[in-house]
């Protein structure tokens, strides 16, 4: 090579930051399934942080008895009103009815960063057990069901009771975030992020929201062996 040839050889971008991620504080985040035990957990979780929650239920007044429970400021709504009024949307609903909700808010969802945490699991006598979904994961599900909007997944492995606890500050956990596009997945670690204790770890596409889904199960194993609300930690990053 030549020094010419080296003089227009343009410089390599310096690689980004992985934790350089984007300030989230001012978006409004809506949670469907916002009064079940989870939905209920991370609403109070990320409006205590300070972060405008709306949560959401498919009956209006079932979701403002909820929120006026949390307090912080959060509010109520129907599930369609939540979507619209949400940058990001939180899908905490049951297995059984994922699909049925988010067909019946494609609209509402269209354009929004959707976030899914839904676990799909079945229970016999031997405990917990993975199911896999036709599309793969609820995650995958829900990307199918949303075509217009931005799908992730994250939030799987928190425990409701630490969520729902005021004693409790801090979170000692990680949260796998999964996505395709690296901008959406950086505002959902940096959104994870804003809880006292919790990091956001990217965890790949979805088409590995399966197994993440799927670990669920062992830890409702763990938890029931050892009386405990087991999380996550990665290790070296």
């Amino acid at each position: 090579m030549t020094s010419t040839d080296s003089a227009q050889t343009p410089a390599k971008a310096p690689a980004k930051d992985p934790w350089d991620l984007p300030d989230v504080s001012g978006l409004v985040v809506g949670v469907l399934g916002g009064t079940g035990p989870q939905g209920k957990g991370l609403a109070y979780r990320l409006a205590k942080a300070g972060q405008k929650v709306i949560v959401g239920s498919r009956a209006a007044e079932r979701a403002r008895d909820a929120a006026e429970e949390l307090g912080h400021g959060i509010e109520g709504a129907d599930n369609a009103e939540c979507a619209r009024r949400s940058d990001i949307v939180i899908v905490a609903v049951p297995w059984e009815g994922h699909a049925k909700t988010l067909q019946a808010l494609r609209g509402e969802l269209a354009g929004k960063l959707v976030v899914d945490c839904v676990n799909p699991l079945g229970f016999d006598r031997k405990g917990a057990y993975a199911l896999k979904p036709e599309e793969g994961s609820a995650a995958e599900q829900a990307a199918a069901l949303l075509p217009d909007s931005r799908v992730t997944a994250a939030f799987h492995h928190l425990s409701a009771v630490l969520l729902q606890d005021p004693e409790i500050d801090e979170i000692d956990t990680d949260v796998m975030v999964l996505g395709e596009a690296r901008a959406d997945v950086e505002i959902v670690q940096a959104l994870a992020g804003r809880i006292p204790g919790m990091r956001g770890i990217f965890a790949g596409r979805l088409r590995n929201a399966h197994q993440v889904e799927s670990l669920v199960a062992n830890l409702i194993s763990v938890n029931r062996r050892y009386k405990a609300h087991a999380g996550l930690r990665v290790t070296d990053v």
